[in-house]
């Protein structure tokens, strides 16, 4: 029974070191979320300036293609932001995996948890980075208005 009630108790306790890493999945899954709609409209944007192509002037032509290639730089950034978030989700359940594997096991595995965790979060920056480019590029190419 005494058995029984630490095997219980140490489950519990890896449940509660699991807990701050699933709200962090949390957070990866709602910014994948705006991330995937905004390349959804890039997408959107792109085939709607592609349409115009084929019946555009001879002097909007070059205009359009500028733009194009902006929203193919965007696509880009918020594509590779998109890989290192889900890759960041992905190293956020293995170290959760392996909390509970370590425990099971009774095999010490901070040094893997740890790494992994430095990993995932050094993943996150860049992907936000990424993110924020795109943000920056999209700022940019915002006209408002006539010119």
């Amino acid at each position: 029974m005494l058995r029984d009630t630490q095997s219980l108790g140490a489950v519990a306790h890896v449940i509660q070191l699991s807990v701050a890493p699933v709200f962090l999945l949390t957070a990866v899954g709602t910014m994948l979320s705006v991330m995937t709609s905004r390349l959804a409209r890039i997408i959107d944007r792109a085939r709607y300036h592609e349409g115009k192509l084929e019946t555009a002037s001879a002097d909007t032509v070059p205009e359009l293609h500028a733009y194009l290639r902006v929203l193919s730089r965007r696509a880009d950034l918020i594509g590779h932001a998109i890989f290192l978030c889900t890759a960041t989700a992905v190293l956020v359940c293995t170290v959760i995996a392996m909390l509970f594997l370590g425990d099971y096991l009774r095999y010490d595995i901070s040094l893997p948890v740890a790494i992994l965790f430095i990993l995932a979060m050094m993943l996150m920056v860049v992907g936000l980075i990424n993110f924020l480019r795109e943000i920056f590029i999209a700022k940019g190419s915002l006209k408002i208005g006539p010119n």
